[in-house]
């Protein structure tokens, strides 16, 4: 026999072989790292007409799939594979699947709308992702912001929480939920408590982007964007149901809350439906026992036999009265037909019960309480939610296409009525907001990606005002607190490009351009103001744009540059807002209102130590130009009207100012070992506004505040001891606006209003008894200190034991 002649015989019986191997093939997949087998992976290819799903030892064969055919590996907790049969037998028929937990903590979606790498974002992102959220059980989503430790959360009454970032807030910062805007056209300069309307039971994650964010998210992203992503229903891939559930309650002793929650996933091949649903009540809050004892409340207002009459509090740590109650349910609905289209609709809805607004109930007008009842009626917020992904290979305009439609309604009410008067006061609004955002994004290449879009906004503001006698049930109609009918639009394109000619560089830059129209109708109102204007247009456009640069010299370091400008179109609340903003003062509508803009730059620095410490460094500095702030007014040259019955100084929101922030962040992570690390982070914020040729501190820089984790985990058992704590504001460094309501404030020496320092001592624990069960407990002020967080008109829980029980099917 030839040598020829072998070789050909040899060649053709390792063909065979390997034809054989190929086309008969048995693939197992394994998890990256602990190299463990994964059950339940459902293997498929692009038209689903064709699956297998890995067994308990996560093998399958591969026998129904054609040679060159793709075959895509799907589970929801790993990223997605996609791969042939020859290729799979090259690996030797071995898959690692990358956990997607591990994954949110590298991949961040709210810079750019897509999904990017977070070492390659310029701006500092904080991710929390669903174990974290589940190990904080936090009792609202403004509770689960605080726990980031970069945002500070003040709460004028229980039922709040208005998140504070870099000394901006409220409608300074902007609200995302599912890639939708939940701003709206009278979000307020004021403290704001929507973000407790997203039930932190159905976040799956959120991102929270420290510093300026509008060439993507338009007006309103000056100081930062706080991006929540509810948990998507998830598909079985196969023709078997796939079905998941989990079950939760929760007991606080502080607020004797009482929670209840449970979710149900239904899977289908291309079908799948979530729904979820969350009850919460909550008692009267009791503060702590060791504090200052001007947070006490020592007495109240009840009516009896038809009048109003004070009456001592039997325990005064129990602030009175400030339980609520409140209902979260979400439905969502998932049609995957190809693995390149998606359509995805959410329905979400949230409302609470009447809430008292507990820092306008602690007012005295000399010895008598100021207000026999002031209370938010239900905060409402309805929201559905249309989005389509497809994806493409072919295309010269994108990779990826996302196209989000929603519709939104906000309602909420106030009602307040002074002490010993017969009149309450009843003002109820309500907002219609529709938006479209179309976003794509595109390779030009392997090293540069744009990503760009459009957006149309329109809100219309429905807003009514009356007074009501109690006692004869009489009613009257009355100013309301906006201009009943007015509009607000917004319409914007942007575009911004990624470089990352090596893996050590990164270069980002964007521009977006915005025109806002605003239209308010006075007419209603000028029956009790007597302006000198019946209507108000603004239409202004703004031009922003962001650049940035991540540089990694090595793995120990990286430094991140950006710049970057802001704006704030006015809004309905700045230009057509009546309201007593203080006692004694009324804010009037003003028509003469420009968009206010921020300039930003940050600084940041990372050091690596073979993640054994980590070393987190950013540095930041804010100037805001034609900042929209209130100032005293005149109206038809007076500078006081009745209002309410009261005489007020009249004011309104102006750009009549500048402002400087600045600060620095630092954040340590030290692994002692694969079981014991610690986490610190504390932020030094500082900050001035000019006030007519004179410096004063900014309303809402915070406090320099931070916390420090102590965490051991091993097996089904963690373990995290934490230090919460907050330096002193004193007197000189507290706003004007702030110094004027010392009701919420201790008293220093001289008896001026100030905020004093303070900590927390807090355990939890977080123990997985098997698959199915696990129980979370937290001691949170072990101490039992009586602090009041910067700003806020209610004092904090007192000694608080939180447990909480978690089925999971």
């Amino acid at each position: 026999m030839s040598l020829q002649l072998k070789r050909n015989i040899a060649y053709s019986i390792f063909l065979v072989l390997f034809l054989q191997s190929v086309f008969g093939q048995t693939v197992t997949v394994l998890e990256e790292g602990s190299l463990t087998p994964i059950p339940g992976v459902a293997l498929y290819n692009f038209k689903k007409n064709k699956t297998q799903v890995t067994d308990l030892n996560g093998k399958a064969s591969l026998g129904i799939f054609d040679l060159n055919e793709i075959i895509f590996f799907q589970n929801f907790l790993y990223e997605k594979q996609k791969l042939t049969k020859v290729e799979i037998a090259k690996n030797n028929n071995i898959i690692y699947l990358v956990p997607k937990v591990e994954g949110l903590k590298q991949i961040v979606i709210s810079a750019s709308k897509f999904e990017q790498n977070k070492r390659d974002i310029p701006q500092t992102i904080v991710s929390i992702d669903a174990k974290d959220i589940a190990l904080v059980n936090p009792q609202t989503s403004a509770d689960l912001l605080e726990n980031t430790g970069n945002i500070y959360i003040q709460k004028s009454q229980l039922g709040g929480g208005s998140p504070m970032i870099r000394g901006f807030s409220t409608n300074r910062l902007l609200i995302t939920v599912d890639g939708v805007r939940m701003n709206n056209a009278i979000f307020r300069g004021g403290n704001l408590q929507n973000v407790i309307s997203i039930d932190p039971f159905a976040i799956k994650n959120t991102e929270v982007t420290l510093g300026a964010g509008s060439v993507v998210y338009g007006s309103d992203a000056i100081g930062g964007v706080m991006s929540f992503y509810t948990k998507k229903p998830q598909l079985s891939y196969k023709d078997d149901l796939y079905l998941s559930a989990n079950a939760l309650v929760r007991y606080a002793s502080a607020s004797e809350e009482k929670t209840g929650h449970f979710d149900v996933n239904l899977g289908y091949k291309k079908w799948a439906f979530l729904t979820s649903a969350s009850y919460t009540n909550f008692d009267d809050l009791r503060m702590g026992s060791h504090g200052p004892s001007d947070y006490l409340r020592s007495e109240y207002v009840v009516r009896e036999n038809g009048e109003d009459v004070m009456v001592s509090n039997s325990n005064p740590l129990v602030q009175t009265p400030t339980g609520y109650d409140q209902i979260n349910l979400m439905q969502k609905v998932r049609y995957e037909p190809s693995d390149n289209l998606n359509f995805d609709f959410g329905v979400y809805y949230s409302t609470t019960s009447d809430y008292s607004r507990y820092d306008r109930l602690i007012r005295y007008r000399g010895d008598n309480l100021r207000s026999a009842e002031w209370n938010y009626g239900p905060q409402q917020w309805f929201m559905g939610n249309f989005q389509l992904t497809k994806l493409s290979s072919n295309s010269n305009l994108y990779d990826k296409i996302q196209t989000t439609l929603a519709y939104q309604n906000f309602k909420e009410s106030r009602e307040d009525r002074d002490y010993q008067s017969a009149i309450r006061e009843v003002r109820s609004e309500s907002v219609d907001a529709i938006s479209f955002n179309l976003d794509l994004e595109k390779d030009l290449n392997k090293k540069t990606s744009v990503f760009y879009g459009v957006e149309y906004l329109h809100n219309t503001v429905g807003s009514k005002g009356h007074e009501e006698n109690i006692e004869t049930n009489e009613t009257a109609p009355n100013v309301s607190r906006y201009p009943d009918g007015s509009t607000w639009q917004s319409i914007a394109a942007y575009a911004s490009l990624k470089h990352k000619p090596n893996a050590k560089f990164v270069f980002q830059t964007g521009l977006r351009f915005n025109q806002v129209i605003a239209k308010a109708d006075f007419t209603a109102n000028n029956e009790f103001l007597n302006l000198p204007f019946n209507d108000v247009e603004i239409n202004t456009g703004a031009l922003t744009g962001t650049a940035g640069i991540t540089w990694s010299p090595s793995d120990m370091i990286q430094w991140k540059l950006n710049a970057s400008t802001a704006f704030r179109a006015p809004n309905i609340d700045d230009i057509g807002k009546v309201f007593d903003s203080e006692p004694g003062a009324v804010v009037v509508p003003n028509k003469d209102l420009k968009a206010e803009y921020a300039y930003s730059g940050e600084l940041g620095l990372k050091l690596n130590f073979d993640n054994k410490v980590v070393l987190d460094l950013a540095t930041y500095y804010t100037f805001l130009d034609n900042a929209l702030i209130r100032r005293n007014y005149e109206i038809n040259g007076e500078t006081e009207i009745m209002y309410d019955g009261e005489l007020s100084n009249v004011q309104a929101i102006q750009n009549a100012s500048k402002a400087w922030i600045y600060g620095f962040e630092v954040g340590l992570e030290v692994n002692f070992s694969k079981q014991l690390k610690l986490k610190s982070q504390y932020n030094v914020i500082g900050g001035t506004e000019d006030n007519d040729g004179v410096e004063e501190p900014v309303r809402h820089v915070a406090p320099n505040f931070g916390r420090t984790h102590v965490i051991w985990k091993k097996n089904k058992l963690q373990l995290d001891a934490f230090v919460v704590y907050n330096n002193e504001l004193s007197n000189n460094q507290l706003a004007a606006s702030e110094s004027s309501k010392d009701y919420i404030y201790a008293l220093d020496a001289d008896g001026n209003p100030y905020a004093p320092a303070w900590y927390t001592l807090n355990f939890r624990t977080q123990y997985q008894y098997n698959d199915n069960l696990t129980l979370t407990a937290s001691l949170e002020n072990i101490t039992d200190q009586r602090y009041r967080p910067y700003s806020s008109g209610i004092s904090a829980a007192g000694r608080n034991l939180i447990l909480a029980l978690k089925y999971t099917l």
